[in-house]
């Protein structure tokens, strides 16, 4: 069950990147930008460019999907099942408001739904933590970090 804070990282940062395993058993990770919360227990996201991603979960529906906020580098890691819907399925059809209503256009590109049943997850924090930085100093440092790359 995801708990508050792990669901406003995931909204704010929707961002994911799924590890799959591919029919040869070897690991397979790939950024996904359309994860929403669909409930407590559920994450998922639209299926617009991920044929190899699809056909790994088709094969074996287990994943790991890490989302991150590069400016406090904090993490969560959501371990599940995933189930993919086609547009002809009923439940898409019922989902599918949800991306229209967070992603507008883009959604209209979305040929399938990916939700993941969440079996586990975690809270992940950058080693700095330890040492009692604090949130406020993290931001800080990668604020800065950001505007050198990004002026």
């Amino acid at each position: 069950m995801l708990s508050r804070s792990q669901k406003q990282l995931i909204t704010r940062f929707p961002l994911g990147c799924i590890a799959t395993v591919s029919s040869q058993g070897r690991p397979m990770v790939s950024p996904k930008g359309t994860f929403l919360v669909v409930d407590d227990n559920t994450i998922g996201f639209g299926h617009i460019r991920s044929p190899q991603t699809l056909s790994n979960l088709r094969a074996n529906s287990a994943c790991e999907i890490v989302f991150t906020d590069p400016f406090t580098r904090k993490a969560v890691r959501v371990a599940g099942n995933a189930q993919i819907m086609i547009r002809s399925d009923a439940k898409f059809s019922d989902l599918i408001a949800l991306w229209h209503n967070t992603w507008g256009a883009l959604a209209k590109r979305i040929r399938a739904l990916v939700l993941i049943d969440i079996a586990a997850c975690a809270d992940l924090t950058t080693p700095p933590y330890d040492n009692g930085i604090t949130e406020a100093e993290m931001i800080s440092v990668y604020q800065a970090k950001y505007r050198e790359i990004y002026p």
